[in-house]
């Protein structure tokens, strides 16, 4: 009738006296079920080991590691390798690893299972300092070894790994090296058949070629200017020569100079006049003093008595030039050598410029298809130069790598040997079994109490009735019982049971 009322304390301490046997016997009777299990069951051994990772022992700023994978990726990787078919088959024959299991492939399932990896997680950016490696099974000496065969193979897998790529990688940084390296040959070789097609035409040599012209301008100039002195010089010289030589003839008219001599003179004066006329203007007084020259030779041979006779040409020729007529002739001679020197270096000077003039103007066109060259050229050149300090950074860390001095892992603990099972712990079945049977019982007894219909005190009358309670009869044992017992109707109850009736 208790489940048809709201309930006191006394209510629960009253089950719990009535039911306390039952609660206790299905306690009793799962802590012995718990402990009977733990005798049972297989055991289980779990060996651990203890795995520190140790940073490489030369500093970082000296040689720079080439593996750069993160640390939990790389283990998650190695895990994989080492958990694989053909690394666990040959330890499940060995140590004979789960030998009721119907196949192998179940055998290397349960194995993997056994294997436990736990990472060591660190506040540090350095990563995590370490993990834990164990491994489950029924016997603890093999688990201890089974333990050491699975560390040995992620140290030597985390040697090996490290070592390949490190390998790897300077292979790869070799092979693009010579590739940069040709490239770059190419790209030399282009740029020293550009500067040696265009030598003197190239955008650097602007400069020197602006000032060499102007240099070359100002001898041109000034060698202009030598020649113009020469040449007056020679005219003057000439035309000395010409009046001497006339003094002398009118003062020796026998032996005055012939009709052919003018001639030749004349001749030699006209070819002077073009050469000044090359140089100055019609009225420069050089030009006119030889013209006036040349029209008075022309007279004189127009007015010439005949021919003398051929004994007194010859004797005349044959006479000595006076002293200062000779050093004019030398010096004429001097001059005229010195002019025509002069005119070649005149001619030399005309034509550098000419060249150089022509190197400024082509500059231009040049430097556009030079700075294409030199462009590819600097790129080919910082990309070998960057390829190359990266081989040397790949080859010192290879060589840390294959010295062992690089990023390894250390067996800080040994697989240990259990000394006892991890499961099934005695202790927690009993506890768990003295639990779990007191729950039991408790709901066993609340729902024994909820089908019970007994109205044992005022609360319950008062909870079927609806009516106030006038006295209470207590059970006196012994009393005959009446021949027939009415039921009476309860609305609250489904039960069948009897209830003998009370007068009152």
């Amino acid at each position: 009738m208790l489940g048809h009322r709201e309930l006191t304390m006394q209510d629960y301490l009253g089950v719990l006296k009535r039911r306390f046997w039952l609660i206790l016997s299905c306690a009793v009777l799962f802590l012995v079920g718990g402990i009977v299990l733990t005798r049972v069951l297989s055991p289980e051994y779990v060996s651990q080991t203890l795995i520190l990772i140790e940073q490489q022992k030369v500093p970082e700023s000296y040689v720079r590691p080439v593996v750069e994978e993160d640390l939990g990726a790389r283990l998650a990787s190695m895990r994989e390798q080492i958990l694989s078919r053909s690394r666990l088959q040959p330890i499940i024959e060995r140590f004979n690893l789960f030998p009721t299991a119907p196949t192998m492939d179940d055998r290397i399932q349960m194995t993997q299972k056994a294997i436990g990896i736990q990472q060591i997680q660190s506040g540090q950016s350095r990563g995590m300092p370490g993990f834990f490696i164990s491994f489950k099974a029924q016997d603890a000496r093999v688990a201890q070894q089974v333990c050491g065969e699975i560390t040995s193979l992620f140290v030597s897998a985390n040697l090996s790994r490290r070592e390949q790529s490190a390998e790897g990688t300077t292979d790869f940084l070799k092979q693009q090296l010579a590739d940069s390296k040709r490239n770059l040959d190419d790209q030399d070789a282009k740029l020293a058949a550009f500067q040696q097609k265009y030598f003197g035409k190239l955008p650097e040599q602007e400069g020197t070629n602006a000032s060499t012209l102007q240099a070359l301008t100002t001898q041109l100039d000034a060698a202009t200017q030598s020649l113009n002195r020469m040449q007056q010089e020679e005219t003057f010289l000439q035309a000395t020569i010409s009046q001497q030589t006339h003094d002398l003839q009118a003062s020796e008219p026998a032996t005055g100079p012939s009709i052919d001599e003018r001639r030749k003179e004349l001749k030699s004066l006209v070819e002077q006049k073009q050469t000044l006329e090359t140089t100055y203007t019609p009225d420069h007084p050089d030009v006119v003093a030889i013209s006036r020259r040349i029209a008075d030779l022309q007279a004189q041979i127009a007015n010439a008595p005949a021919e003398s006779t051929p004994a007194t040409a010859a004797a005349a020729k044959n006479l000595p030039d006076p002293p200062d007529l000779q050093k004019l002739k030398i010096q004429l001679r001097a001059v005229q050598m010195a002019i025509t020197a002069e005119k070649q270096e005149q001619s030399q000077l005309a034509a550098k410029v000419r060249t150089y003039e022509s190197r400024i103007e082509s500059t231009p066109a040049v430097e556009e298809e030079y700075k294409q060259i030199t462009r590819d050229h600097e790129t080919a050149l910082q990309f070998y130069n960057s390829l190359l300090s990266k081989m040397n950074e790949s080859s010192m860390a290879t060589a840390l790598e294959q010295r062992q001095q690089g990023e390894q892992f250390t067996i800080m603990d040994g697989a240990n040997l259990p000394d006892a099972p991890t499961f099934p712990k005695p202790a927690f079945f009993a506890g768990g079994g003295f639990v779990l049977g007191l729950v039991l019982g408790l709901l066993i007894a609340a729902f024994l109490e909820y089908r019970d219909t007994s109205l044992r005190n005022e609360r319950d009358i008062w909870a079927f009735t609806k009516l106030p309670t006038l006295a209470i009869i207590s059970h006196v044992s012994g009393l005959p019982q009446p021949a027939r017992a009415r039921k009476l109707w309860n609305p609250f109850s489904r039960s069948s049971k009897a209830i003998e009736s009370v007068g009152i």
